[in-house]
């Protein structure tokens, strides 16, 4: 039997090139999220280490366990009781790549589920800048849906947002939570994250959750912020605006069979022929 109400946050960081002082950071907001009572926390994507960098990233890229930060924050979760997801970590697989990976930590302080970032950001920013995310990370091979007591939480990260066909599928194997931790670049974050976070949740009648890394980082890198959650409805309950913050949401998952009910469009799909 699930629990059907949740008191989830989202952190909004702006991480930087210092592991010690993001990780202060996080664990500052961390407890404040568990005394404002949240059960679930979520961080961004690139949690401890963001830079425009390449070269940055991959000098400090943790090994492939995760250490020494991962034993940190599993007993901070332990410690504060709640559940927490890491929106990811950049790790260390190969001397010469790195995955991008989310972690989903329960209360006792173990990692649960773990997901690699499926979809490599390789684009031409309006601004002519080229990102090439392949080059460094090696993309993952297998989509995630976590099991917690308020239900299946699909795991995803950032560029993924684009790719409604992973989260159509994680909706129709059960996932009614959507977590899209992100570090979105701030040009294309103005024309197309809410938007896009809004149709994930209505096309799939579950809860979108968005923690987002804001502001301005080295390697000339900026992060378009707004953390989101929206409800199945596609209604947003709470948006954390351009600066660090914590942003809190209520949230009932019986809304979700409700919607699905009412609007059983995950039944409908067909498949066919061009």
């Amino acid at each position: 039997m699930t629990d059907t109400t949740l008191r989830l946050a989202c952190l909004q960081l702006n991480s930087r090139d210092d592991y010690q002082q993001n990780l202060h950071t996080l664990l500052r907001d961390l407890g404040s999220a568990a005394e404002g009572g949240a059960q679930l926390v979520l961080t961004p994507e690139y949690s401890l280490l963001m830079d425009g960098s390449g070269r940055v990233m991959r000098n400090g890229a943790l090994d492939s366990h995760g250490n020494p930060v991962l034993p940190e924050l599993c007993e901070a979760a332990r410690v504060h009781k709640l559940w927490l997801l890491i929106g990811s970590l950049t790790l260390k697989v190969s001397h010469e790549q790195m995955v991008n990976r989310s972690f989903l930590i329960n209360p006792s302080g173990t990692v649960v589920a773990q997901y690699d970032k499926i979809h490599m950001f390789d684009v031409t920013l309006p601004d002519g800048r080229v990102i090439r995310e392949s080059s460094a990370y090696r993309p993952g091979q297998q989509a995630v849906i976590a099991s917690t007591p308020w239900g299946g939480l699909g795991m995803t990260v950032c560029y993924d947002l684009r790719f409604p066909h992973l989260y159509r599928q994680l909706a129709q194997q059960g996932a009614v939570m959507l977590s899209i931790p992100a570090s979105f670049q701030r040009q294309t974050g103005t024309a197309h994250w809410h938007t896009l976070l809004r149709a994930r949740a209505i096309e799939n009648a579950a809860y979108v959750i968005a923690p987002a890394m804001c502001g301005d980082h080295g390697g000339n890198r900026q992060s378009y912020g707004h953390s989101l959650v929206v409800d199945p409805w596609g209604e947003v309950l709470a948006d954390g605006g351009e600066a660090p913050g914590i942003v809190f949401a209520d949230i009932d998952l019986g809304k979700v069979s409700k919607i699905r009910t009412m609007m059983p469009s995950l039944q409908h799909d067909r498949h066919f022929d061009l």
